[in-house]
């Protein structure tokens, strides 16, 4: 069966997208993304080499994976505008993954200006994905003024708290008439399954991979995570009860 995952026309195999931060070095980060089956990886325009003088990030995964540039710590929306052109610039790619922090020590995303840079940018033709909080009227609103997909925490960046709003989560992906990629706070494998079985049409996680003592076995383990978050979710939960529900028939029993 195929299910495949669309984006402003482009098809993902996997649900998995992954960061590039924070690995112990280069060769581990390679094989965690060899072993976590990512077809989209990104990394902060701010960590990559754009004078062309070294083999930069983009040099390195560009050719496996399909390469999202974000805007990680701008702090305003003409930042991150900013910042999105300089990208499409130098990598000559139009998507970009629109982060603009509201708080340094939270780093919550400030809605009104992740507003104001998702339009703008995609009246300048970008392709956008916005981090942003759990809110389904935020998600909304950015789906109205364009986003290509909308991508709403689970909990804090790095927090590995998981899916703290699991119910929140479930009203954006039933309401959204975008993509729902669930960013920041997966923990584990069984987050990203979670996430998944919400509703969410991928998730976006960095350092539960990168700051894992396994970092390639985490890979693969957040790979089946979300591969059987979305099986499960495809196949429907059966409904929760208050009472015990036999699996087999009750009449024809030993004694009766």
């Amino acid at each position: 069966m195929s299910d495949k995952l669309v984006i402003a026309g482009r098809e993902f195999t996997s649900r998995l997208f992954l960061g590039t931060a924070g690995y112990p070095n280069r060769q581990v980060m390679l094989d965690a993304l060899a072993a976590s089956g990512s077809e989209m990886v990104t990394a902060s325009i701010r960590r990559i080499s754009l004078a062309g003088d070294d083999e930069s990030l983009f040099d390195l995964v560009g050719k496996r994976a399909h390469f999202l540039p974000n805007t990680a710590g701008c702090q305003t929306a003409k930042d991150a505008i900013l910042t999105a052109e300089l990208a499409r610039e130098a990598l000559e790619t139009n998507w970009v993954k629109i982060e603009v922090i509201g708080d340094r020590e939270l780093l919550y995303p400030d809605v009104e200006e992740t507003i104001v840079a998702t339009e703008e940018l995609v009246k300048r033709g970008f392709v956008v994905l916005p981090y942003c909080n759990d809110d389904p009227i935020t998600c909304r609103k950015l789906a109205d003024v364009g986003a290509a997909a909308v991508m709403p925490l689970g909990s804090l960046i790095g927090s590995g708290l998981g899916v703290a709003n699991p119910h929140h989560i479930e009203l954006i992906c039933a309401r959204s008439p975008v993509p729902v990629v669930c960013d920041a706070g997966i923990g584990t494998a069984s987050d990203a399954a979670l996430a998944m079985e919400l509703g969410c049409s991928a998730v976006l996680l960095n350092t539960a991979v990168s700051k894992a003592r396994d970092p390639v076995k985490m890979a693969a383990a957040m790979k089946a995570g979300v591969e059987a978050g979305r099986l499960a979710y495809v196949a429907g939960r059966i409904p929760k009860r208050r009472n015990a529900e036999p699996s087999s028939p009750q009449f024809g029993l030993v004694g009766t």
